[in-house]
């Protein structure tokens, strides 16, 4: 059976929420009334907050334009 919590309780720790959502879901209600069913995402076999930390790296020059200039002339 599916769990129900405010919208303004879910706001708050909206992210851990999202750890502990099981099957079932979480149903999130606004003034008592039903607005929405928090799921787990069906098939994924890691959490989906932060699965990509780690995975591509910036090329070039993060600092830079890639346009050169001279402040003199």
């Amino acid at each position: 059976m599916s769990r129900t919590i405010g919208a303004a309780e879910f706001k708050e720790p909206c992210l851990a929420i999202l750890d502990r959502v099981d099957n079932d879901g979480i149903v999130i209600t606004k003034h008592g009334r039903p607005v929405a069913k928090l799921t787990p995402v069906e098939g994924t076999s890691e959490h989906l907050i932060g699965c990509l930390r780690g995975k591509s790296k910036p090329a070039g020059d993060t600092m830079s334009t890639g346009v050169g200039w001279d402040a003199e002339s």
